[in-house]
């Protein structure tokens, strides 16, 4: 089998979002037919996330950097899929140039699990906003597996949210994990750069370790998530076993492998 087979039977893009549910479309190969095929499998296969989802197209996995028109061209079978692509990743020299001949702009500081911050201040918010949507790459079976022990250079301290989170509205606990007490509705978003622990209902979506921390966790009492994620990597609720599905759960990354398991 020759080198060109073998890459054809991999994926030509993995999606990985970043902390306010921009979404990360890093192109592993240049095959623009195969991207726009792979983009319109995702928006029919789950609407809800990924119609309209802004995404920033990350070029710097390629052997060499495309021309202006090859990428306009992407963006447009980007834009067809039902995605929409707002920008390029990464700040090189020559992202830059390209940026400007496309009028896009560069995201030069994506916060995705390859890409860590160092330099954030340990500061919190909550904001409402419309609901986002999280891309990622495709599926794979969930696992389920004894977790190991929590690390000890996890954050220590904690955003503590005593209201309900309703749909469209967002609460981000910046360089510190997120304690909440009150439900997670659907539509609504719950981010930190540490653990997420939910006393009660998580019915929304829920982003830990958004800067990267793969030791990150998520601990809910009643398992009914849209998407749960870890450094990037993220399940659907479409993808989660039944017998998870309203119970107590833990999640926590192994790899590049997301495992649940009641608790």
């Amino acid at each position: 089998m020759t080198s060109a087979s073998i890459g054809a039977l991999e994926p030509v893009a993995e999606i990985k979002f970043g902390q306010v549910g921009l979404a990360n479309l890093k192109l592993k190969r240049l095959d623009p037919e195969g991207l726009a095929a792979e983009l319109r499998e995702k928006v029919a296969s789950a609407e809800k996330l990924f119609l309209r989802t802004p995404v920033v197209l990350d070029l710097s996995h390629l052997s060499a950097l495309p021309d202006v028109e090859t990428v306009r061209d992407l963006f447009e079978r980007i834009r067809a899929s039902g995605m929409l692509p707002v920008g390029l990743s990464y700040g090189t020299s020559e992202n830059e140039a390209l940026s400007q001949a496309l009028g896009v702009p560069v995201f030069a500081k994506f916060r995705a699990a390859y890409e860590r911050d160092s330099e954030a201040a340990p500061v919190s918010r909550e904001t409402p906003r419309p609901p986002s949507r999280a891309p990622a790459a495709a599926p794979t079976p969930v696992e389920r597996a004894t977790p190991p022990p929590p690390s000890a250079s996890a954050p220590t301290s904690g955003l503590l949210h005593d209201q309900p989170v309703r749909s469209g509205q967002q609460v981000y606990a910046r360089g510190r994990d997120l304690i909440l007490n009150a439900l997670v509705g659907n539509g609504a978003e719950v981010i930190a750069d540490g653990s997420i622990h939910v006393y009660g209902a998580l019915r929304g979506r829920a982003l830990a370790g958004a800067q990267g921390d793969e030791r990150a966790r998520i601990y809910c009492q009643e398992f009914h998530a849209e998407l749960v994620s870890i450094a990037g990597h993220y399940r659907v609720f479409e993808d989660i076993p039944a017998d998870l599905r309203g119970k107590p759960v833990q999640v926590w990354l192994d790899g590049d492998k997301l495992l649940l398991k009641k608790m």
